[in-house]
């Protein structure tokens, strides 16, 4: 879609656009950031800003724009990423949350889910958290701060009265990751794992295969850093 746009407000101008990244369907974005190549300098930034996001639909919003050393590499150069994601459980939600609060049938135990969260810090090797792919990937990951706690990033009259966050926070995911941390956070809440599990699931050689992948809907990219 900025693709798109951007050839309706550029005519016939050539350019070239890099994500930082990319999420699933129905996953929202909070700070995402891309980087835009051109052969021209903009003349004026501002006017092009609004330009913009007039002609984007009304599900993106650009924040800001602002020139950058050509040496910046928005995927290689990025700091660190944090996503989160929402959930509650019990009676079922509002119709209205259904885009940005996953509801999860049945009581979780909470406490356990948190205490596992914890876990996940640290480096490594995340192979049981994503899609298989021929062994492509670099599967040992270094996340900095997992923290699962009462929602406070979103807020409406039609939300629960409960609802909760995984918080995660590191320089890079991998496909599925964070929604099959989270699945597999659910499957302990629920004892269909046990601590054990999560454990075993994050060794060298892990003896556990996890399937479930939380629905898309809970999670948000909540905040984006580079090293610029």
């Amino acid at each position: 879609m900025l693709s798109k746009t951007l050839k309706f407000i550029l005519p016939g101008e050539p350019f070239k656009i890099l994500a930082a990244g990319r999420t699933d369907a129905k996953v929202s974005a909070l700070d995402m950031a891309f980087e835009l190549f051109l052969d021209a300098a903009l003349e004026n930034m501002p006017n092009f800003l609004e330009l913009f996001n007039l002609n984007l639909p009304p599900d993106i919003r650009v924040l800001s724009i602002a020139p950058i050393s050509q040496k910046l590499n928005i995927i290689k150069d990025a700091k660190t990423k944090e996503y989160v994601y929402l959930f509650s459980y019990g009676e079922k939600n509002h119709p209205f949350c259904a885009p940005f609060l996953a509801h999860i049938h049945g009581n979780l135990d909470i406490s356990v889910m948190k205490e596992a969260a914890r876990l996940f810090e640290g480096i490594h090797n995340f192979s049981a958290y994503t899609v298989k792919d021929r062994g492509k990937t670099q599967t040992t990951r270094s996340i900095t701060s997992c923290m699962l706690k009462r929602n406070t990033l979103l807020s409406a009259n039609f939300f629960p009265k409960k609802s909760y966050a995984l918080h995660v926070e590191g320089a890079g995911f991998m496909r599925y990751q964070v929604r099959m941390m989270m699945g597999a956070l659910i499957q302990l809440g629920k004892a269909e794992l046990t601590l054990s599990d999560i454990e075993a699931s994050l060794q060298e050689q892990p003896n556990i295969q996890l399937t479930y992948i939380a629905p898309g809907s809970g999670l948000v990219l909540n905040r984006s850093e580079f090293s610029i």
